[in-house]
């Protein structure tokens, strides 16, 4: 086993647990990492590393909020929480339009828009969204304060906005959705929990596919380095999670959106002087 090929692997799996849960997008971060640091391995492996790596990440958010979305629990008998389960079905509505999407059109949205172009300017484009929206609801109130609140018609509005993110890399699939909450007066914590809990089957659903898609053939080199990553991202989003949830109890989203302006400057400007 190549001692600096893991370093990458940590590297990636570091990145990775940062930009998927920050609305800063992970694929605008990964394209910059992957220009300066290159893993060894094929790009059929790289193409479902980038994915399957996330599944490190959402692994977080299933032990950080397993009370909040485990709906069975074990006494004298099996009870089911109806909260928590309905909460699942306005989930699975909020991940249609994305899996349809996706499951259709995957190959010819990669061909069409995983560009250096593309991404830039989603990042762009929706960090200035994030700052129109911080703006316009200053000092207003939410309207929803619990995941319960949420409505079937809102989480499929969510939905939409997750679709925008599924078709236009850099968009960020959490800064998508996150920004969402906020047009319906979500406040940010629910927001970002209804976020999280969103990953949950889109993640596992991609990182299967791409698996299926690559084979479960691994080297031991291609082992160690998948689990390398994972592990990394794993640990790198408890911190990551558990910091922006402190983090909005008591500041907006403005500084995300100026780092996103910045990095999305920064991508399109190496681009095109290298």
């Amino acid at each position: 086993m190549n001692i600096l090929e893991l370093i990458k692997a940590i590297l990636f799996g570091i990145v990775e647990g940062i930009t998927e849960w920050l609305p800063i997008s992970s694929t605008g971060h990964m394209i910059l990492l992957d220009e300066f640091i290159k893993l060894k391995v094929s790009p059929e492996f790289m193409e479902m590393f980038l994915v399957v790596v996330q599944l490190g990440a959402i692994l977080a958010v299933v032990v950080i909020f397993w009370q909040k979305i485990f709906p069975f629990s074990k006494g004298h008998k099996y009870l089911i929480d109806e909260k928590i389960m309905v909460m699942w079905l306005k989930i699975i509505v909020a991940c249609i339009p994305a899996a349809v999407v996706g499951l259709l059109w995957e190959d010819a949205i990669d061909a069409l828009f995983y560009n250096y172009q593309t991404v830039s300017i989603a990042l762009i484009i929706f960090g200035i969204g994030f700052i129109w929206i911080e703006n316009v609801h200053k000092n207003k109130a939410p309207k929803i304060n619990d995941l319960k609140d949420i409505t079937f018609k809102s989480a499929l509005i969510i939905g939409i906005f997750q679709l925008i993110a599924a078709v236009f890399p850099g968009t960020s699939r959490s800064g998508a959705t996150i920004m969402g909450g906020l047009v319906l007066s979500m406040s940010r914590t629910v927001a970002a929990e209804f976020t999280f809990f969103m990953a949950i089957p889109v993640m596992f659903g991609a990182s299967l596919l791409k698996l299926l898609k690559f084979g479960f053939d691994f080297t031991a080199s291609e082992m160690g380095i998948l689990l390398t990553g994972m592990v990394t991202a794993f640990v790198v989003s408890v911190l990551a999670i558990k910091f922006l949830m402190g983090y909005i109890k008591k500041h907006d989203f403005k500084v995300f959106g100026w780092y996103r302006i910045v990095l999305g400057l920064i991508v399109l400007t190496y681009f095109i002087i290298f």
